[in-house]
This record gives C-alpha cells, structure tokens and sequence, in this order.
C-alpha cells in the first residue's frame, strides 16, 4: 500500500486565474512556469480551443511543502457554504490581544486584496478567535 505524501486543493470557480493570483498574494505561493516552449501561460492559453481558454488556472508552493491549488472554470455560481474551507495560520501560537493584533493585520491586508471580512468568532474556554472570510469569489475561508 502507498502512502499518500501530497494532495491538491482544487476550488470551482468563475476566473480561475483571478482567483489563483488572488490565492498566490494570500500565501505567496508562485505561479509554475508555462509548459515547455510557451513564453508565458497566454501564449499556451491562446493554442487551446476557445471554450477551453481560462478554464484553469493553478499555484503553487514555491517551498514545495504547502499543496498545488488548481482553479477549475465552472458554469455555475457558488450557492451555498463550503464544505470544506481552508484556514489561513496566522495566528499560531498567540493567544489574547497579541493574537487578534495579528488576525486583523492579516485581515486588512486581505480585504485590500479583495477579500471579504464575514465575522469574528471570538475566543471561548475552547478555541483561540478566528476570522471569517470570503476570497475574491466568495469562498469561505478562516484567519487562524
């Protein structure tokens, strides 16, 4: 039996690129180079068919440690909760005042991104707080 050493986080999405680019400013990942003998992921997206330009988009960690991210065109909008969200560690370690400094820090930076501020949970005798948010899209995702 083989053990399973990486995953990929794949998000259903209207712009795939957008939202990849907006992804790569939330966790400095990088955009991988183009295929072999493209310049520049344009010039590969303008040898596809038309209905399948832009359909993808993906990013990754450039430490090779966080999982690839891959953007899949859809043609249906999001209507309902994730199932699954990502939760972005900012705030490991820190507790009280000097956690939510950071968690606000890391918020302000996001919504000027694009990003949406939904709520803050605050913290109870079982959880540290945490940030609610949206991507540029409007996947839910947290500020941990």
């Amino acid at each position: 039996m083989s053990t399973i050493r990486q995953i990929q986080v794949t998000f259903d999405c209207a712009e795939p690129e957008r939202v990849a680019r907006f992804w790569c400013e939330v966790l400095g990942y990088v955009v991988p180079d183009p295929p072999e003998g493209f310049a520049s992921w344009e010039e590969y997206d303008r040898t596809l068919p038309s209905e399948d330009r832009g359909s993808w988009f993906a990013c990754a960690d450039p430490s090779g440690v966080g999982p690839r991210l891959f953007f899949q065109r859809v043609p249906e909008g999001k209507v309902v909760k994730n199932r699954v969200h990502l939760d972005v560690r900012v705030g490991t370690e820190l507790v009280g005042a000097e956690r939510l400094a950071a968690l606000e820090a890391e918020c302000a930076r996001l919504v000027a991104l694009g990003a949406v501020r939904e709520r803050l949970l605050p913290a109870d005798e079982d959880n540290e707080s945490c940030i609610v948010m949206r991507d540029v899209e409007g996947n839910e995702f947290c500020l941990d």
